[in-house]
C-alpha cells in the first residue's frame, strides 16, 4: 500500500477554511496552492496587494498567506490595511519572507501579522503553521458561537421578563384594587388608605368596611417577606376582610339578625389559628384591626406585632398606643389584648407599616415615632388623601428617595369640628 511522502500530509476533508494566497511569483503561488488544496483548504489567489484587497472584500478569507516583498504595497502594509478595515471575524495573517533578522520579524508582527514563514518553507512547516492558526480561529468560532447562544438566551430572558413585568403590573393593579377606594367616609369619620409596594407587588394591605349603621372596621396588614409569595398571601387575607358577611371573618349576624363585628382580640386568635392550622404557611403577618363607633367615637383595636398606632388629638398632642403584641401565625394559641380609646372631633388615628417607621436617612438613622410625629405636626392642617400624599413625600424626602420596603398606612380622622370650636362659632 502506497502512502504519501512525509512532506505531503493527507487532505483533511473536514477543513473548509478559505486561504487567500498573495504572491507576485506565479511559480511560488502554484506550489503553495497545491499544498493548500491537498490539505483541504479552499484557495483564492492574488498577484499583488491591490488584488488581495479586492479578494479580501469579496471572498472574506479565514487565513491570508502573503509574501512580504511585492510590487506596490508590501506584505506588512497589506496586513495593516486589512486590520484597519475590519472583517467581523478574525483573520489569521501569515507573512512569507526571506527576512530572518529579529528586527524584521518584530516589524512584521507589530504590523498585525500573527505568524511568519521563512522561504523556502516545506509543506510540513506550512501546514503546521496553518493548523496553529486554525486553533486560534476555532477558539474564536467557539467564542462567537457561545456569544450567539448567550445572546439568544438573553433575548429569551428579556422576552420572559417582559411577560413577567406585564403580569406583575396587572397583579399590582389588581392588588391596588383589594383596598377598594383610597378614601371612605363613615358618618363624621374619614378613612384614607396608602398602599405603595417597594416592587411590582407587595405584602401590605389596608382597608375599611362598614359593619352596621353605627360601626365600621379598619385594618392594616403586613405579610412577612416581599414579592409574589407575600402578595398571594395578602390576597388570601383580603377575603377575610371583604364587605360580604359570608367571607369577612370579622363579621357575624347576631340573634336579632343584625350585623356586628367580633371583638378585635377574638379575630386575632381566629386568624392565628387559620394561619397555623389551615393555611400551613411559613409566613406570618402583623396586623392592626380596629372597630370604631362613628356615633360615640369609641375605638377598640388589637395590635398584633404591627408598629404602634399614633393618635393626634385636636390640640396637636401626639399619643402612642399599644405594647406591640405577637404577630399572627407564629405561636399556636397566642392571645391578644385589646386597646380602647376615643376619637373626639378633630382627632385622628394613624396606623403606619414598618416601611414608614423604618425609613432611614443617609446616615442610617430611622424615621421612627419621632419622625412620624413631626410629619403629623407639620401637616396638622392637612386632611384626608392630601395628608397621606404629604406623608409619602416627607418619608421619601427623609430617605433620599429610596424605598426598600412596602409602605402602607390607614388614616382615620374624626372630621367634625371640636365642640369648643362649635360653641364659639
Amino acid at each position: 500500500m502506497r502512502t504519501a511522502p512525509p512532506d505531503r500530509p493527507q487532505p483533511d476533508v473536514a477543513t473548509q477554511r478559505r486561504v487567500l494566497l498573495v504572491d507576485d511569483s506565479r511559480a511560488q503561488r502554484a506550489m503553495l496552492a497545491i499544498h493548500l488544496k491537498r490539505a483541504g483548504y479552499e484557495v483564492v489567489e492574488a498577484v499583488n496587494a491591490d488584488e488581495a484587497l479586492s479578494a479580501f472584500r469579496h471572498a472574506r478569507p479565514d487565513i491570508i498567506l502573503s509574501d512580504w516583498v511585492m510590487r506596490g504595497m508590501s506584505g506588512p502594509e497589506l496586513c495593516q490595511q486589512i486590520r484597519s478595515e475590519g472583517h467581523g471575524a478574525y483573520i489569521y495573517f501569515i507573512l512569507l519572507t526571506s527576512k530572518a533578522e529579529p528586527g524584521d520579524i518584530a516589524f512584521g508582527l507589530e504590523s498585525g501579522a500573527d505568524d511568519f514563514l521563512i522561504k523556502p518553507a516545506s509543506a510540513a512547516e506550512l501546514l503546521a503553521r496553518l493548523r496553529a492558526g486554525e486553533r486560534i480561529l476555532q477558539l474564536q468560532d467557539d467564542a462567537r458561537s457561545a456569544h450567539d447562544r448567550l445572546s439568544e438566551t438573553l433575548a429569551a430572558l428579556r422576552s420572559a421578563q417582559a411577560a413577567m413585568d406585564r403580569d406583575l403590573n396587572e397583579a399590582r393593579r389588581l392588588q391596588q384594587g383589594l383596598i377598594g377606594d383610597s378614601q371612605a367616609v363613615f358618618g363624621d369619620f374619614r378613612v384614607s388608605n396608602l398602599l405603595r409596594p417597594a416592587g411590582h407587588v407587595g405584602g401590605d394591605l389596608t382597608g375599611s368596611f362598614a359593619i352596621n349603621a353605627r360601626k365600621f372596621g379598619v385594618f392594616a396588614i403586613d405579610v412577612s417577606g416581599h414579592g409574589v409569595a407575600a402578595a398571594l398571601l395578602t390576597a388570601r387575607l383580603a377575603t377575610q376582610f371583604s364587605a360580604s358577611v359570608d367571607q369577612n371573618a370579622a363579621l357575624f349576624i347576631d340573634e336579632f339578625g343584625l350585623y356586628d363585628s367580633r371583638a378585635p382580640a377574638v379575630l386575632g386568635r381566629y386568624l392565628n389559628h387559620l394561619m397555623l392550622a389551615d393555611l400551613k404557611t411559613d409566613s406570618y403577618f402583623t396586623m392592626i384591626y380596629a372597630v370604631i363607633d362613628q356615633v360615640s367615637g369609641d375605638v377598640r383595636l388589637v395590635q398584633a406585632g404591627h408598629p404602634h398606632p399614633i393618635v393626634q388629638r385636636a390640640c396637636g398632642r401626639i399619643e402612642r398606643l399599644g405594647e406591640g403584641g405577637l404577630p399572627v401565625g407564629v405561636i399556636e394559641n397566642a392571645t391578644y389584648e385589646e386597646i380602647s380609646l376615643k376619637l373626639d372631633p378633630g382627632d385622628r388615628l394613624l396606623i403606619a407599616s414598618d416601611g414608614l417607621w423604618d425609613a432611614t436617612d443617609s446616615s442610617g438613622n430611622m424615621l421612627g415615632e419621632a419622625g412620624l410625629a413631626n410629619i403629623l405636626r407639620t401637616n396638622r392642617g392637612t386632611r384626608g388623601s392630601n395628608m397621606v400624599d404629604a406623608m409619602v413625600w416627607s418619608v421619601l424626602g427623609y430617605s433620599g428617595g429610596q424605598q426598600f420596603d412596602d409602605m402602607s398606612a390607614v388614616l382615620v380622622e374624626h372630621d367634625a369640628r371640636p365642640r369648643a370650636e362649635a360653641a364659639g362659632a
